[in-house]
């Protein structure tokens, strides 16, 4: 990736997090700034750097760029509540990820039925239908909600499903994670790694429709399972990935993925209790929504934004602590207190622009050591 995009991207990501403060701090009436965090981050720097990733050119083609002009017309139009905008956008949205889905793969998944199939590209081929369903549904969640009124259901609301765009990202970057341990799918393992992308993939869609109807107690077993999958690709791909600079930071990136399964658990707990109050959970989400967006898709992206320029030069070590201190503690924090969104917003600026911005070299004598461990 060149300068240019690695620039936009990494100021894009940054300005996403900013805007999740500014509606705790300076709120202004009928709008949500946090709305527009979320698809600054997922859709529009998501989006766009899964479809060039896809294409896997130099520069960004003009389908990219009309996806990411698009996707900033999306963000803003729902921002603002002018929805006949958002809705009429979406139609060239779809058939962009569609279309690049379809030229990298199939117009029918039929790689998903075959066990041959690396799970990576099922994860990528995943991550792309997602992508693409996930604005269908929310244009039609719009259309209820708005103008028809057809089905009325508490949680049936644009921000739950907004969250959803989250979950393109998540599955991109375990097609980095599997494609690292593309040697393994040859043996008994192969069969262990399909049962994870299933159980991860259906496990989430089902999970959603238990939020949508309110049914705590399958929302936990549901939520076991996805725990279950994501402490076995840890295991998984520390055992038999490829000993890279890389594993580094997608291990860190996994721990991010766990936490918030644990998170998520505890909030479904909570919710379930007599006494329940929002306020006294208000933390605990906050850890949790950091921890994926921040911590796991960061990962991930970054990684993808660099991976050819792999073995970069820096402190992974020092990267990875500051990371973890950012999102789950100081991001969360920032909620609260003014003082620590600041330095929330700092730490995470200084990660992201070393991210995209470190240069090539040599890994230190430490990063050698655990890469090799």
């Amino acid at each position: 990736m060149n300068t240019k995009l690695k620039t936009l991207f990494s100021l894009l990501m940054i300005i996403a997090l900013v805007f999740g403060f500014i509606d705790i701090y300076f709120p202004v009436k009928n709008y949500s700034f946090e709305r527009l965090h979320i698809f600054l981050f997922n859709l529009c720097t998501g989006g766009s750097i899964l479809l060039y990733y896809t294409e896997a050119k130099t520069k960004m083609t003009r389908n990219v760029k009309l996806f990411f002009a698009c996707s900033l017309v999306y963000a803003f139009s729902a921002f603002l509540k002018i929805y006949p905008v958002t809705i009429i956008v979406s139609v060239p949205l779809v058939m962009l990820v569609e279309k690049i889905r379809i030229k990298k793969f199939s117009f029918f998944p039929v790689l998903f039925f075959k066990f041959k199939g690396p799970v990576s590209k099922k994860f990528h081929e995943a991550s792309l239908l997602c992508l693409s369903i996930g604005i269908v549904i929310a244009s039609l969640v719009i259309l209820n909600n708005e103008y028809f009124k057809f089905v009325t259901m508490e949680k049936l609301t644009l921000n739950t499903f907004f969250l959803g765009f989250s979950f393109p990202l998540s599955l991109i970057t375990l097609s980095v994670v599997f494609s690292m341990m593309e040697k393994t799918e040859t043996s008994s393992i192969k069969i262990l790694m399909e049962l994870c992308f299933w159980t991860i993939t259906l496990g989430v869609i089902i999970f959603f429709i238990f939020i949508l109807f309110e049914k705590f107690i399958p929302q936990i077993f549901v939520t076991f399972c996805l725990f279950a999958a994501v402490v076995t690709v840890f295991f998984l791909y520390l055992r038999f990935a490829d000993r890279v600079q890389q594993k580094l930071f997608l291990t860190s990136g996994i721990g991010f993925l766990i936490f918030t399964a644990i998170t998520g658990i505890l909030y479904i707990f909570m919710q379930m209790s007599k006494d329940y109050d929002p306020e006294k959970t208000k933390l605990l989400i906050r850890m949790h929504v950091f921890a994926s967006l921040y911590g796991w898709n960061l990962c991930g992206l970054s990684v993808i934004c660099r991976f050819d320029d792999f073995p970069i030069k820096m402190h992974s070590v020092t990267i990875i602590l500051i990371h973890w201190l950012t999102a789950i503690v100081l991001a969360p924090l920032g909620v609260f207190y003014g003082w620590a969104a600041v330095f929330a917003v700092i730490g995470y600026a200084f990660i992201t622009l070393t991210l995209f911005f470190s240069r090539n070299g040599h890994i230190g004598k430490i990063e050698q050591s655990l890469v090799s461990s």
